[in-house]
């Protein structure tokens, strides 16, 4: 397995990855050609990238890492993790694990103090492992749909 950035190329594989659970069959659209200029436009934003985990020429695992640079905690720059999937027949093998840990790697070359996540409340395998990761649950997150 390595660990790579994204391209463009990747965008339907990341997007079928996104899409393959319950709550990303209701979310997500393969095919709209939104992806690829939100892609183009990640891109173009230093501090922000999607990582793969790719097998065999086969895309198995994503997720997104931007860094936010901020004023509150004395300057403190962190990391918002989003959109981390990995594929059904690749999970327990440790891809999300490896993941994780670059990205986590990535905000810690970048001077980052603090790694944070949003997770859905429907999503109890995933709260497991970011814990077995040593992420804490310390805040409460809210959304406004526009």
């Amino acid at each position: 397995m390595r660990i790579r950035e994204a391209v463009a190329a990747d965008v339907p594989a990341i997007v079928a990855l996104l899409a393959d659970d319950g709550l990303g069959r209701g979310r997500e659209a393969p095919g709209d050609p939104a992806y690829a200029r939100a892609f183009a436009a990640m891109q173009a934003m230093p501090g922000n990238v999607y990582l793969v985990a790719e097998r065999d020429g086969a895309l198995i695992g994503c997720l997104q890492v931007t860094l936010i640079p901020g004023l509150s905690r004395r300057g403190l720059t962190r990391a918002q993790i989003e959109g981390v999937r990995v594929a059904a027949a690749a999970r327990g093998q440790r891809v999300g694990e490896a993941l994780m840990q670059a990205a986590i790697g990535r905000a810690r070359e970048a001077g980052c103090g603090l790694v944070q996540l949003t997770t859905d409340l429907r999503r109890a395998d995933a709260h497991r492992f970011y814990e077995r990761l040593g992420f804490e649950a310390t805040h409460q997150g809210m959304k406004l749909s526009l």
